[in-house]
C-alpha cells in the first residue's frame, strides 16, 4: 500500500524541485524555480510537492490568495505536474489527497489554469477526468493560435505572401538578438500603451533576467530596415513548443511587412523541427470574446485553433473520488 503525502515548497527543496520539472511529463521551463520565482516579490507563493512514500509523485506550483489556491496567476499556465511513468490510479490518490490537505488547511478553491496538451511529452490526462469526477466548473476557455508541423497547412492568404514579397523588396533583414532594450522601448511598451493602456506581463529587467537564466529558453528576433528596428518577436521555446510571447510592429512601418519576414524565418527555418509553433491567445474579457482581426491574421499564416483551458475546484469535494472504482 502507498503513502502519499504533500509538503509545502520551500527554498530548501529547489533542487529537487527542478530536478522533478526537468524529466515530468507534463511541465515546461516556466516552471523550473529561476523562472517561477522571478516575480516572487508579486505573489504569495503556495506551491505544493506530493510524496509517494519518500519519492517525490507530483508538484502543484501554485500561490494563494485567501482562501483561494491558483495554479497559476504569475504563469501562462499551471496544473499537476506528474512523474513520467506514473499510472491512473496513484494520480488519483495523489490528487484526492492534495484536494482533502487544502481542504483542511482552510483553502476552499483550487484554480487550475491548465498546461495545454500541446506541451505534453506524455498522455497526461488523468487530471481531466478527475476535475469531472469532483464536479470541477470550466471559467474560461481560451482560444490559441497553432501550427502543427507534423500536418502543416500550406500559407493560402494573398496578403502574407504578397507583404513576404514586399519583405524582400524592402531588404528587411531579421536578427536574433541578445538584447530586449530596442524591441521592448521603441515598439512594445509603446504599442499596448496606446492600443490597450497596459504594460507587458515582463518588463524589462524582467526579460533580461530570465533571458540570463534560459539564454536558449528566451530568444529575441527583430527585423530591421536600414539598420532602424520595425518589428520583433520574443520566444518562449520548449521542448516541443515555440511560442510568441511577444508580436509587435512598428504602425509606421508596417507596410514594410518586418512581421512577415519574421514569421517566415521562425516557422520555415528556425523552429521547422518544433512539433508546434504557437501564436499565442486572441481572447479578451477573461476568454468571452474573441479578436476576429487578430485571430484572422494567427491562422493566415496556417495556425489553428486549440484550447486554453482554466477551473475552479470546491476542494471539499474531494470524498467525490471515493467511487471512481466499480
Amino acid at each position: 500500500m502507498c503513502n502519499f503525502s504533500v509538503k509545502a515548497y520551500h527554498s530548501d527543496f529547489k533542487n529537487q524541485w527542478d530536478e522533478f520539472v526537468a524529466t515530468a511529463k507534463n511541465a515546461t521551463f516556466l516552471f523550473q524555480r529561476d523562472f517561477m520565482d522571478y516575480h516572487k516579490d508579486r505573489f504569495n507563493d503556495n506551491s505544493l510537492m506530493i510524496y509517494k512514500d519518500s519519492d517525490l509523485f507530483a508538484l502543484l506550483p501554485a500561490i494563494s490568495v485567501g482562501n483561494i489556491l491558483y495554479s497559476h496567476q504569475g504563469l501562462s499556465y499551471g496544473g499537476l505536474l506528474l512523474k513520467k511513468d506514473c499510472k491512473f490510479k496513484n494520480v488519483l490518490d495523489a490528487f484526492k489527497l492534495l484536494l482533502k490537505y487544502l481542504y483542511e488547511n482552510n483553502i476552499e478553491t483550487l484554480e487550475l489554469k491548465l498546461l495545454p496538451k500541446m506541451y505534453h511529452k506524455l498522455p497526461s490526462d488523468e487530471i481531466d477526468y478527475l476535475l469531472f469526477k469532483v464536479d470541477a466548473q470550466c471559467i474560461r476557455r481560451d482560444i490559441s493560435a497553432v501550427i502543427d508541423f507534423r500536418e502543416p497547412l500550406k500559407i493560402s492568404s494573398s496578403n502574407r505572401k504578397r507583404n513576404l514579397k514586399k519583405a524582400m523588396s524592402n531588404d528587411i533583414k531579421v536578427k536574433e538578438v541578445e538584447d530586449f532594450e530596442a524591441f521592448f522601448h521603441k515598439i512594445l511598451i509603446p504599442n499596448l500603451k496606446e492600443r490597450h493602456e497596459a504594460l507587458p506581463t515582463h518588463n524589462l529587467n524582467d526579460i533580461r533576467k530570465l533571458k540570463t537564466a534560459f539564454p536558449k529558453r528566451i530568444r529575441q528576433f527583430n527585423a530591421y530596415h536600414h539598420e532602424g528596428i520595425i518589428a520583433g518577436v520574443t520566444i518562449f521555446e520548449s521542448e516541443f513548443v515555440a511560442h510568441a510571447q511577444y508580436i509587435s510592429t512598428l504602425d509606421s512601418k508596417k507596410e514594410l511587412a518586418g512581421l512577415d519576414a519574421i514569421f517566415d524565418q521562425l516557422i520555415h527555418t528556425i523552429f521547422i523541427n518544433k512539433r508546434f509553433f504557437s501564436f499565442g491567445i486572441s481572447n479578451e474579457h477573461q476568454g468571452q470574446h474573441l479578436n476576429q482581426g487578430l485571430l484572422k491574421w494567427k491562422e493566415s499564416f496556417g495556425a489553428r485553433a486549440i484550447v486554453h483551458d482554466f477551473y475552479k475546484v470546491n476542494t471539499k469535494n474531494y470524498n467525490r473520488l471515493n467511487d471512481v472504482w466499480l
